[in-house]
């Protein structure tokens, strides 16, 4: 009998991975890292339930580390099926799963030399040959497009406007759909095109990040013009922590657009992500895949430029820039402050009261970046803790995630409601506020998945 298995953003937003058991094949359908809390985390580090090597095929919605990440693990424990994506998740993988491994050996060299893990030695959860081998197995697949994976079921890529290349997965067996929601992307944003309606699936598993909450109303950037004067003024330097694919794109076309238009002044704006700035030129070379209703000049490259950017390449430019005292925009990855080079220019500017601090995109319990949002005095950075003077702002406008309206507004194209519902990729309050929503007002059977459990269609 047919089953489905949720082993990762199951009560929490990261570490996405469902299992779909056909009673022949196995699907694994993401294969993401668990971020955050250190208990989340941990189970990085656990075996899966099942065995990689009895897995078939994976199917990824897009190339964010929840949904991505854990592959290299699960190819040096086994995996040797193909991986099924959309051409540009494939190129952006290309770009995140080497920054990835090599961040985790970075980290672990790191806490080898300054003996702060309390493992001996320190590893990393994968290696840089890992990666590679993992992106062997990628095979790409253009959006609407039904596939086989394995035999008798086929998978059928369709925009969800969350990420370029972003996709939810649809797949259909024995006469069954059940469409992988992955992330929902949001409507009427600059850069990426809206969500694809859908109009119907025998099961929908849909994401929860935003589900107990709207987002800010779109004030066309006044609020970031007023954080990027009030830095200027203070003289200090404007960090803005971003994840490298899908929100720093963002972040330059709103930075430009403001220069044009002589709401901000115009300041040195340093990329100090060596994988943004790859990213950006994938954008730019699939301009088809991006929201039509971009004006046609601001199309391409010059769409994510502003007029004095500059990318940073190497460590040792980033490390001058951490050291330089200069006023300036620094956009560095990551979008939570959990790793890269983001963490050398915290580290250094934390403390400095001048300095503002700008997120830009969710931040899951357990981050430095909730830390710092929750209004942390100290925070933990390279084993040591560092003293937190500075001005901390949010800007939820900018998230790639639907919230609760635009959620609603997505499942109102189904022209009838999925058998069973099944709410992933949430903490609690949003999971419990969005299944409420959905019961009462569209009254349909929804169900909030719980980690490893597993049921049957």
């Amino acid at each position: 009998m047919a089953s489905l298995t949720f082993l990762g953003a199951a009560g929490t937003v990261t570490g996405s991975k469902h299992l779909l058991d056909t009673g022949t094949y196995r699907v694994l359908v993401d294969c993401g890292l668990f971020q955050g809390l250190k208990e989340l985390r941990l189970r990085n580090w656990q075996p899966l339930p099942i065995s990689p090597s009895s897995i078939d095929a994976v199917v990824l919605t897009h190339a964010h580390l929840d949904h991505c990440g854990y592959l290299p693990r699960l190819v040096a424990d086994g995996f040797r099926g193909r991986i099924f994506c959309t051409p540009a998740t494939k190129d952006l993988c290309g770009l995140v799963l080497p920054d990835s491994a090599h961040i985790q050996e970075e980290d672990a060299r790191e806490a080898n030399v300054a003996g702060f893990s309390k493992h001996h030695p320190a590893l990393p959860l994968y290696t840089s040959d890992d990666a590679a081998r993992a992106l062997l197995q990628l095979q790409p697949i253009g959006f609407n497009r039904p596939v086989p994976v394995v035999p008798g079921l086929d998978v059928e890529f369709l925009n969800a406007g969350h990420l370029l290349g972003s996709a939810y997965a649809r797949a259909r067996f024995d006469g069954r759909t059940v469409l992988f929601g992955g992330d929902l992307g949001r409507y009427n944003r600059p850069v990426l095109p809206d969500p694809t309606p859908v109009d119907r699936a025998d099961v929908l598993l849909l994401e929860s990040t935003y589900g107990d909450r709207l987002h800010e109303r779109d004030d066309d950037g006044a609020r970031l013009s007023a954080i990027v004067t009030a830095a200027a003024a203070r003289g200090g330097k404007l960090i803005i922590p971003a994840f490298a694919i899908g929100r720093v794109e963002e972040v330059i076309y709103w930075l430009r657009r403001l220069e044009t238009e002589q709401r901000i002044p115009v300041l040195p704006v340093y990329l100090d992500s060596p994988m943004a700035a790859k990213g950006l030129q994938f954008y730019a070379n699939r301009t088809d895949e991006l929201d039509e209703n971009m004006k046609p000049a601001a199309r391409g490259v010059s769409a994510f430029a502003t007029a004095r950017m500059k990318t940073i390449a190497s460590a040792r430019e980033s490390m001058d820039l951490v050291a330089s005292p200069k006023p300036g925009i620094v956009i560095a990855s990551s979008g939570m402050a959990t790793g890269g080079r983001v963490l050398h220019h915290l580290a250094t500017a934390l403390p400095d009261p001048k300095t503002t601090v700008l997120f830009v995109g969710f931040q899951a319990a357990g981050t430095r970046g909730r830390t710092l949002l929750d209004g942390a005095k100290t925070v933990r950075i390279h084993g040591r803790d560092v003293p937190v003077a500075a001005r901390i702002e949010q800007l939820d406008s900018m998230s790639a995630h639907a919230d609760q309206g635009e959620i609603l507004r997505w499942l109102s194209g189904f022209t009838e409601p999925p058998a069973t519902t099944y709410l992933v990729h949430g903490e609690p309050t949003a999971l419990e506020a969005l299944r409420a929503k959905v019961a009462g007002d569209l009254r349909w059977t929804v169900h909030i998945a719980a980690h490893q459990e597993r049921v049957q269609l």
